[in-house]
């Protein structure tokens, strides 16, 4: 199986509740399965699956779930594995719909990715996920026996997008919602642009498989033969040459892959798919999970979590973080990932004493609903924190300065500038060894390997003599200039472990360690790190080219951490022109990237000026 395979995998078994333990024969013996085509306003029919307890004397809840991924298995007979958020809700009792969204799979109607929100509704033709929400609760309630009126929706990833854009205008019925690593806004975070940078390995390995419904409702087709050929995603990525190129390696057409190269501006077409500038009445309680980790959806839980608090209307407004990559906290421990280790089973803490405990109190009214403003993770400590406001009210900004010598200092220092020279032909790695696609841990992963590279520049503090905690949006400060037109400047902040930092306990008798396996003595630990494309440095709607030479000011916010660097750990910052293949390459020349020529990718000398007017981080 391909690197991009086994992502895609594990983005479905993110999306898919993994609960192998329930069985189909649990499921069968305890539900019958019904298979309806829910009518919507406009006359398109969505197919969905309900699941509903044989024990009929009592009424349940609705837990609804809306995926562009497929509801099957197909037919009344055949069940699921599993079904609900986790373990606990099919054996609680609770009435589950699962539907294919509007012309995916078995449902009628046309499918337009990310489909805007429609705020100028005049008949019964204008439509939008909010209105496909509230005509399927709608019958959900009126037709399906048992339930007691009251509905939840959850859904991860691009189901986490139909929960935020279900809750817009909500349904009276819509009691509870948890949009988990919601699509917020594409181009500002998520999955397609980063800062108007381009996440190419990331979208490139997701629409290789990710293809259009050829025709009338019908079951999951293979979604592509597509194979790579190779395990050196770095190697791949810089012979594929302009982006422009990218879909001649598809087997067939893909317009998904393509409107990122149509729309490289944050124009009309990224701002009516951004559901967080859409979000209003939202009413029902909200739990916005995300995963400090999550490579694809960091950004949109946070963007989520702070429209619904801005909007005063929800029940009640919750965000949860926790130490996970994308979706990982719907399935296994938690206690891992990559080379860290969390010192307890997060996973299995979050599914059965916040997620669990949250829908019984709206939908069932059994628990009582404790919930904190916010309900994180920490990471460095490895401890849940309870905050009544995020960032914590208490939070004090403390800003840390680039300096000479490769410092970081709590004082502007001197005025001066360091540089080094960005080869778009050999451009920086994003992690340390081959690997093919976009790896869902990289963001733990060991940043030793970069600071070797005369194209990476360095800062870091002395050991620290106390814990250092941080909490909230990273702010960017920095003063360059270039060579050239245009320019990527690639931040990272890193926890740098002591040399002497002990290695994990193992077991008696275990084998020897590879000799290619990490150390975690002198670990450069990844705790954020973001791109951000030089010419939308005053304007993401419309870039601007650098003047050669000019010093110019970039600032912008990295998504929030919890993070504590220990007492004897050092804080650096890293500061480069590549993120490769994370990031598709600027040529370093003003103009429509993904149509580039191989003559306009160009050597640039960069330049990071320091001083009190110059570069910084702000914690």
């Amino acid at each position: 199986m391909s690197d991009s395979m086994r992502r895609l995998a594990l983005l479905l078994l993110a999306l898919t509740p993994p609960l192998a333990a329930q069985g189909v024969d649990y499921i069968r013996e305890h539900y019958t399965k019904y298979e309806c085509l829910i009518p919507m306003r406009d006359g398109a029919r969505l197919f969905t699956s309900v699941y509903v307890p044989k024990d009929d004397s009592k009424t349940y809840p609705i837990m609804l779930n809306r995926t562009p991924y497929s509801v099957g298995p197909y037919g009344a007979d055949q069940y699921r594995a599993s079904l609900g958020p986790s373990e606990k809700f099919a054996r609680d009792g609770f009435i589950f719909a699962m539907q294919d969204v509007r012309g995916r799979y078995q449902s009628e109607g046309k499918w337009v990715e990310v489909r805007p929100q429609n705020e100028a509704k005049k008949s019964a033709q204008d439509i939008d996920e909010s209105t496909d929400t509230w005509d399927t609760i709608e019958w959900l309630v009126k037709h399906v026996k048992a339930n007691n009126g009251k509905v939840g929706m959850w859904g991860i990833s691009y189901p986490g997008f139909y929960v935020a854009a279900g809750m817009i205008d909500s349904h009276p019925a819509l009691k509870a919602a948890s949009p988990q690593a919601p699509i917020g806004d594409y181009f500002l975070g998520d999955d397609s642009f980063h800062n108007g940078a381009f996440m190419l390995a990331a979208n490139f390995g997701f629409y290789a498989f990710f293809v259009e419904r050829k025709g009338d409702p019908a079951p999951p087709r293979q979604s592509s033969s597509f194979e790579f050929g190779t395990p050196d995603g770095y190697d791949y990525y810089l012979r594929m040459g302009a982006l422009a190129q990218a879909e001649k390696l598809y087997k067939e057409p893909n317009a998904y892959w393509s409107m990122n190269l149509e729309h490289t501006t944050y124009d009309d077409f990224w701002k009516a798919r951004a559901i967080v500038r859409h979000l209003q009445k939202v009413t029902p309680a909200v739990m916005t999970v995300g995963g400090w980790f999550d490579a694809e959806d960091l950004s949109g839980p946070l963007k989520v979590f702070r429209k619904v608090e801005s909007l005063g209307t929800a029940a009640a407004n919750m965000l949860v973080m926790g130490p996970w990559s994308h979706g990982g906290w719907s399935r296994g421990e938690g206690q891992k990932l990559g080379n860290l280790d969390f010192a307890s089973k997060t996973g299995e803490y979050y599914r059965n004493e916040i997620e669990f405990p949250f829908f019984q109190a709206q939908l069932k009214g059994t628990s009582e609903a404790k919930l904190p403003k916010a309900w994180v993770f920490q990471t460095g400590t490895n401890e849940w924190r309870k905050f009544d406001a995020w960032p914590p009210k208490d939070a004090i900004r403390k800003t840390m300065y680039l300096g000479p010598g490769g410092t970081l200092t709590g004082t502007a220092p001197p005025e001066g500038f360091d540089e080094y020279v960005s080869d778009p032909a050999r451009p920086v790695p994003y992690v340390g060894f081959i690997t093919l696609g976009m790896r869902g841990d990289y963001m733990t992963e060991d940043q030793r390997f970069a600071g070797q590279r005369a194209d990476v520049l360095v800062y870091q503090t002395e050991p620290l003599a106390e814990d250092m905690e941080i909490a909230g949006p990273v702010h960017v400060r920095l003063s360059v200039s270039t060579t050239g037109t245009d320019s990527d400047f690639v931040v990272k902040v890193v926890d740098v472990y002591p040399t002497d930092y002990p290695e994990p306990a193992r077991a008696a008798g275990s084998p020897p360690l590879p000799g290619n396996a990490v150390k975690m003595g002198g670990y450069q630990q990844l705790v954020r790190g973001e791109p951000f494309r030089g010419k939308f440095r005053n304007s993401f709607e419309k870039p601007e080219a650098f003047v050669p030479g000019q010093r110019a000011k970039l600032e912008f916010d990295m998504p929030d951490v919890c993070h504590v660097f220990r007492r004897g750990h050092r804080v650096m910052v890293q500061v480069q022109s590549s993120w490769f293949p994370l990031v598709d390459r600027n040529p370093q020349k003003f103009l429509e990237i993904p149509f580039a020529k191989a003559t306009d990718f160009v050597k640039v000398t960069e330049r990071v000026w320091r001083g009190s007017s110059g570069s910084s981080v702000s914690f």
